[in-house]
């Protein structure tokens, strides 16, 4: 009878296991002039490749795709490198102040753990504040049944250095608007925010409601590098969660930069080809993570029977 309890126990541990090991992935990576030079680059594609199948969403900035040809190719690399998935994209208009520069927000994403069900291009029309960015938000809203939190809109930005604090300031408004548009509290908003060094100076941090205001969660600890050069060390990519609930479904302490030139043993030379960023990324709690509660509830109970 002993003998058998203990197999059901041993079954019962594994299956706990794997239900907490499960979790969703999302990630925000500035790829540094990401277009047709370099992919055309395989080392660096590879590099690439190795990076996003990590994420189940991965928001690509600096995209300068001019001809629609890289971003194709990269989702065909991807496909190829993680066949246990399938990953698509969905992508911005061009965008920018200047005919000769002009960058795209993509979205990459596994088609089997998330899926898109709605996309808004903000129109920084906002009265006071016309064309508050350089780069303006293309927000895009994704399910995903297997995450605690279910569904949940990403807000993307690359802000201008030079204009950073209006930028993040400017944010908060979009934000509520996408709250009162949506009706969803579930908001995240990441991406290479230049928030720090010397393009958010400290004396400026009180005016950039982003910062100040409460239900924000910053999640990037500060002082995290998230650059590749040596020279550098800066937080300049975020990820901020708004309401308690989304901070509620976020697995703690998960949010952190993903140092790709350590974990592939690159020269900083090496990696810099691929980007001058390191990605962020954060773990969604799964879905999964009540059920194995509540079987690690059943098994404290079992454990005792089993012993006395």
């Amino acid at each position: 009878m002993k003998s058998s309890s203990l197999l059901l126990l041993s079954f019962l541990l594994g299956v706990c296991g794997v239900q907490g090991a499960s979790s969703f992935k999302i990630c925000a990576f500035n790829l540094h002039h990401f277009g047709e030079s370099k992919v055309k680059k395989s080392n660096v594609v590879n590099t690439l490749a190795r990076i996003i199948t990590r994420c189940d969403v991965c928001l690509l900035q600096e995209v300068r795709d001019t001809k629609g040809k890289a971003v194709p190719q990269l989702l065909d690399r991807l496909n190829r490198y993680d066949p246990d998935h399938e990953y698509a994209s969905v992508a911005s208009e061009r965008l920018g102040r200047s005919s000769s520069y002009q960058e795209q927000y993509v979205f990459v994403y596994r088609t089997d753990t998330v899926s898109v069900t709605g996309q808004y291009q903000y129109p920084d029309d906002r009265e006071g504040d016309v064309d508050a960015f350089s780069r303006e938000p293309f927000i895009v809203r994704f399910k995903a049944p297997k995450t605690d939190i279910k569904e949940f809109v990403l807000i993307p930005q690359h802000t201008t250095p030079t204009n950073t604090t209006k930028e993040l300031d400017a944010l908060y408004d979009v934000l509520q608007h996408v709250r009162k548009m949506w009706k969803t509290e579930n908001v995240m908003l990441l991406g290479d925010f230049n928030a720090d060094c010397g393009y958010l100076a400290k004396k400026n941090r009180k005016h950039v409601r982003l910062l100040t205001a409460r239900n924000l969660y910053w999640l990037i600890p500060e002082k995290t590098d998230t650059t590749v050069r040596s020279s550098t060390s800066c937080t300049y990519d975020r990820i901020v969660v708004h309401g308690e609930k989304f901070a509620r479904s976020v697995v703690p302490t998960s949010a952190a930069p993903f140092n790709f030139q350590k974990a592939y043993r690159l020269s900083e030379d090496q990696a810099l080809e691929v980007s001058d960023h390191y990605p962020v990324e954060v773990l969604l709690k799964s879905a999964a993570g009540r059920v194995s509660l509540s079987v690690g509830t059943f098994l404290s109970l079992f454990v005792l029977k089993v012993l006395t």
